[in-house]
């Protein structure tokens, strides 16, 4: 018996059980690893030699060649949280002369634009997936995703939250902790939870 009717032999053995299991066990594997991404992986590692507040740019320049769009003059204070499925790395877009602080989270599993001159305080969350509002018995029903779009000159205080498909407009704040699930106007203040209009901003 050659090889080949060998290999068929065994594989005929296996029961139909048997063939659930391996597949099973598969797909639990598939799902389970595919979020380590080799890039993300080689990010950590490279930025985690860093310590906080110091080589701000030098956070950029490795996330730049990771393949993350980042404009000229950003600086990062610390190594953000990036997550989500499929290739991540092309869903982030951030700006020139934008300032990312600590303990930042991006959530891309939708595209996060982020425009120039944008200030982002510690610990704030960008989420681009939620889920729909089901039936009593499960409430969390299927995902969805929607895009963020930060523009230019806005600032976003520490601990606050955006959620899927907003848009801040230029030149707005984001109060510290606010938890925004509507957009923002240009030049607008907002805080709260959820966030509210506190002002409209004038130069003047």
């Amino acid at each position: 018996m050659d090889n080949t009717e060998k290999n068929l032999t065994r594989s005929d053995d296996l029961t139909p059980t048997a063939h659930e299991i391996i597949t099973k066990i598969g797909q639990i594997l598939h799902e389970e690893l595919s979020p380590l991404q080799p890039r993300l992986i080689l990010i950590r590692f490279m930025t985690s030699l860093i310590p906080r507040y110091a080589g701000t740019r030098l956070r950029a320049h490795i996330l730049r060649a990771a393949g993350i769009q980042i404009g000229h003059g950003s600086i990062l204070m610390g190594t953000p949280l990036l997550y989500g499925e499929g290739k991540i790395i092309r869903q982030l877009h951030i700006g020139g002369y934008t300032v990312i602080n600590i303990g930042c989270v991006f959530d891309l599993s939708g595209p996060i634009m982020i425009g120039d001159h944008v200030a982002i305080g510690h610990e704030v969350m960008f989420l681009t997936s939620s889920h729909q509002i089901d039936k009593a018995i499960h409430r969390a029903g299927p995902l969805f995703t929607a895009p963020i779009t930060i523009e230019d000159g806005a600032w976003i205080g520490a601990r606050s939250v955006v959620m899927p498909g907003i848009t801040i407009g230029a030149g707005s704040i984001v109060g510290a902790g606010a938890i925004v699930t509507k957009d923002v106007p240009p030049n607008t203040m907002v805080g709260g939870v959820p966030a509210r209009v506190i002002r409209t901003i004038t130069d003047s």
